[in-house]
């Protein structure tokens, strides 16, 4: 397996790996509270099932555009692509943006996620970024809890970003040592 720069998506790897979106058994509920000049939120793990359904039109010409700007990777096994991240640098707060992340199913479990990361963690510091962020739903326990364990921090959430009233963004971010 080989961690190296992404120049572009072959095709639509989310269709050819049959990947839909995802489910899970636990959520976290946001709660928000706002009192005069004070903001307070807090998350709470909740057992409840959510089924999550990707819309397949992602917008692949968009991350391409992203990609080609040279700060995303791709993990390959037998010179085929089995995980990604799309980050994007943002110049006007001194971030790497992780804009997309995924693992193939068929290689979860080992490790390749934690790599990404590695890799992402790297190119931020040669970029002498501040910081590595993320934004990912209160309903994708999963993904909260892996860039948790790879030390990110929850920095923050929008109330109102998605359509879907059910679904809370949380901001998550990795403090980089200079």
């Amino acid at each position: 397996m080989e961690i190296r720069k992404l120049e572009s998506f072959p095709g639509s790897p989310i269709l050819d790996w049959s990947l839909d979106g995802y489910t899970t058994d636990k959520i976290y509920v946001v709660s928000a509270i706002e009192a005069g000049n004070t903001f307070e939120f807090s998350l709470r793990e909740k057992n409840q099932y959510y089924s999550k359904i990707w819309n397949h039109e992602e917008n692949f010409e968009r991350l391409n555009s992203i990609i080609s700007r040279g700060h995303s990777f791709g993990a390959f096994h037998n010179g085929e692509l089995i995980a990604w991240t799309v980050c994007d640098f943002r110049a006007w707060n001194n971030s790497l943006f992780i804009e997309n992340l995924l693992v193939s199913e068929d290689f979860r479990g080992q490790n390749i996620g934690k790599l990404l990361i590695k890799a992402i963690n790297r190119e931020a510091r040669y970029l002498q970024c501040r910081m590595v962020e993320v934004e990912t739903q209160n309903t994708n326990y999963h993904a909260i809890k892996f860039f948790q364990k790879a030390g990110f921090s929850i920095t923050g959430i929008n109330t109102k970003l998605y359509n879907d009233s059910t679904e809370t963004a949380i901001f998550m971010s990795f403090d980089l040592l200079t």
